[in-house]
């Protein structure tokens, strides 16, 4: 009788000899004999089974070891952010329509997931205040790489300029991307942006990644003057009450989506947002959705344009970028749609607000400076009296998560981010511990 080698597989022994028959070999371990004998099947140091009650106790332990938003006061940011996100954008995503389906394209079976995309861009669009959008990136980084490389191809040229004060683990991702394409960067002081006449475009964010908002409608008109492309990098979180980045006339607009409905997880699974002016359309990676109706009149959706090499000639596609993350877009649509205008407003509004009283309070402690001037959003800068490593660490010991660590950037420079999720008594008490470490410091000194 034909068996089944595992549950989890479901090819029999018969299957399994007519394959390798296919490709000419004996067995299994003949498609490994190049690895070296003793690196294959290595023991593994698995611990024996155990029972479930023991083994969930010990995962519990082991995460209770973490230091988590929410259980701690968090002030970290630097790309990632804690927000509230409304329980209806949890419950919907578990459905088992959208959290088990895998890419289907088929709009016979997969109207409702081609409507979420399509209501995805739709958002995006009226977010950014750009004419049209995609189904989304993997994150703000590679989408901001993408968009650079678009620039390129659609101006052809090879240089792309970047501002100086943009994120510079967003840099070291253009870098990658561009290394093997015969695209060059360089990196534009603020305040001199005068570009080379092969530059393709110039890249900058908003706010920036000190969290300082930049003077955009003059950037944008430094870029169109030397005859590129203006890419911009927007806070989502920060249209809510800041112009559009169409209202100053960018060309691509992208944004990391994480902060609109997709909860800090170790770094990811995030989203990417990327939108352009329909002029641009046709140079634009990924894929849109489009909504018609069918011969009887009925509202129908379909992908209208798919520039990636999974479905074009290789040589004719704009971009390698494959599986989307079509389940975090759909987060954030949620989270978009159950926000609406006012919703995203007040978020921007609460964190504004409460960002610059954190501010306020911090800049009263001896020892303490801001460094930076001008308008900042929901993060800032803050000079420590220590390494903010050593600070960050004695905030752990209060139960407070601090900002993130960029004294390469500035000397003993730290972001702290504040957003709607932080209570006027988390942020007094930070400004408390920040006060208690300095003056540990100035009395170490007497």
């Amino acid at each position: 009788m034909d068996r089944f080698s595992s549950p989890y597989s479901p090819n029999t022994d018969a299957d399994r000899k007519k394959m390798l028959d296919a490709i000419g070999v004996k067995s299994v371990d003949d498609l490994f004999k190049v690895i070296p004998a003793q690196y294959r099947n290595p023991k593994l140091n698995i611990p024996e089974p155990t029972a479930e009650m023991d083994l969930k106790r010990e995962l519990e332990a082991m995460a209770n070891a973490n230091a988590v938003p929410g259980k701690f006061a968090c002030f970290l940011g630097g790309g990632a952010y804690r927000h509230h996100i409304p329980s209806v954008v949890k419950a919907i995503i578990s459905r088992g329509e959208f959290l088990t389906s895998y890419t289907p394209y088929q709009p016979e079976i997969s109207q409702g997931t081609l409507q979420t995309a399509y209501e995805f861009q739709t958002l995006v669009c009226q977010l950014t205040g750009m004419e049209v959008a995609n189904t989304g990136m993997y994150d703000g980084a590679t989408a901001l790489a993408e968009a650079a490389l678009m620039a390129a191809r659609l101006t052809r040229r090879d240089k792309i300029a970047v501002l100086e004060t943009v994120s510079p683990k967003y840099l070291k991702v253009i870098q990658t991307y561009s290394q093997a394409l015969k695209v060059n960067y360089y990196v534009v002081p603020a305040g001199q942006e005068k570009l080379d006449d092969d530059t393709a475009c110039l890249l900058v964010q908003q706010p920036n990644f000190y969290g300082y908002m930049e003077d955009m409608a003059k950037l944008s008109e430094r870029a169109h003057s030397q005859g590129a492309l203006f890419v911009v990098s927007a806070d989502p979180t920060s249209l809510g009450m800041l112009k559009s980045p169409g209202e100053y006339d960018a060309d691509i607009v992208v944004s990391e989506g994480q902060a609109v409905g997709v909860p800090l997880s170790f770094g990811g699974p995030y989203t990417g947002f990327f939108a352009c002016k329909e002029k641009h359309l046709r140079q634009m990676p990924g894929r849109i959705v489009g909504k018609t109706v069918d011969s009887k009149g009925r509202t129908g959706y379909v992908l209208t344009l798919q520039t990636r090499e999974q479905h074009i000639r290789r040589e004719k596609a704009t971009s390698n970028i494959c599986t989307s993350v079509a389940l975090i877009a759909l987060m954030s649509t949620i989270y978009m749609s159950a926000m609406g205008k006012q919703g995203m407003k007040k978020v921007a509004e609460l964190c504004y607000h409460k960002a610059h009283y954190a501010a306020s309070q911090i800049e009263k402690v001896p020892g303490y400076s801001l460094p930076i001037k001008g308008t900042f959003f929901r993060e800032f800068v803050v000079k420590c009296p220590l390494p903010p490593a050593e600070i960050n660490k004695k905030l752990l010991e209060q139960g407070i998560i601090g900002g993130l660590d960029i004294s390469k950037q500035v000397p003993n420079g730290m972001l702290i981010a504040v957003t709607e999720t932080n209570t006027k008594e988390e942020i007094d008490a930070l400004a408390a511990a920040l006060k208690k470490i300095a003056s540990g410091v100035a009395a170490a000194k007497r």
